[in-house]
């Protein structure tokens, strides 16, 4: 009888251990699966650095590759964000519909701002756009973000004459993107069917528009010069989501 009851205290004891870790299980569970209400302050935005703001963007973009990305009450947010907005930081983008830039980062509403144009190159209206991002609106980061398979890289390449189909327009953007294929080296043929290349020139696209947008705004190479800000050229790949910071 003794034993009965000894082995029945231990089971009694084990699954009240049990049921505990189910439930802290659970408790974390729900933690996890709560969406986030709040959206970034003015106070939370000046106590950020540009590291940290860097930081977080890696961390989410680890979030995005792993399918893990932050639950949000985009209601509630959307409502805060009327009082004013705080972003973090400026994204400089492709048009492309395979790149969503705020997933990609795992952010929401009021967390960045985000320009693009096919190529992420620069223009008046862009660096204007980045000048109100981080001399008025406060963002810490300025990111030139290009990506693997990029068309309008490639058409670049292969010297597309965009004017002869009366798209002139289009044509001055591809003109704009060539000079980036100057420096790079090439293995093989001058064409967007050669993989290393065309990525080489991804990269170095993306690096001169950081450059291009230094000279182009004393501004803000002064305020990255004070240590304010930072401008950074990075790239996604298509195939497996992640950022890769230049």
């Amino acid at each position: 009888m003794k034993n009965i009851i000894k082995h029945l205290g231990i089971i009694i004891v084990s699954l009240s251990v049990l049921s505990c870790a189910k439930d802290k299980s659970t408790e974390v569970e729900l933690i996890k699966q709560t969406p986030v209400k709040s959206i970034l302050t003015a106070k939370e935005q000046e106590k950020m650095t540009p590291e940290e703001i860097i930081g977080r963007l890696k961390k989410g973009n680890e979030n995005f590759v792993s399918n893990n990305l932050t639950q949000r009450d985009n209601s509630s947010q959307r409502r805060l964000a009327m009082i004013g907005q705080y972003p973090k930081a400026i994204v400089l983008s492709c048009v492309d519909s395979r790149v969503p830039v705020e997933d990609v980062f795992d952010l929401g509403i009021g967390d960045i701002f985000v320009a693009r144009v096919a190529g992420n190159i620069e223009n008046k209206d862009i660096v204007g756009s980045m000048e109100f991002a981080t001399a008025v609106a406060g963002s810490k980061v300025v990111i030139v973000m290009g990506h693997t398979s990029c068309g309008a890289v490639k058409h670049a390449i292969d010297n597309t004459d965009a004017a002869s189909m009366q798209m002139n327009a289009l044509q001055s953007l591809l003109n704009e993107i060539k000079p980036s294929m100057k420096e790079v080296k090439v293995t093989g043929e001058i064409s967007s069917k050669n993989i290393e290349f065309t990525n080489n020139v991804i990269h170095n696209n993306a690096l001169k528009t950081v450059e291009d947008i230094r000279i182009a705004s004393p501004k803000m190479a002064s305020l990255e010069k004070d240590g304010k800000i930072k401008i950074v050229a990075a790239v996604y790949n298509m195939e497996t989501g992640k950022v890769a910071f230049l």
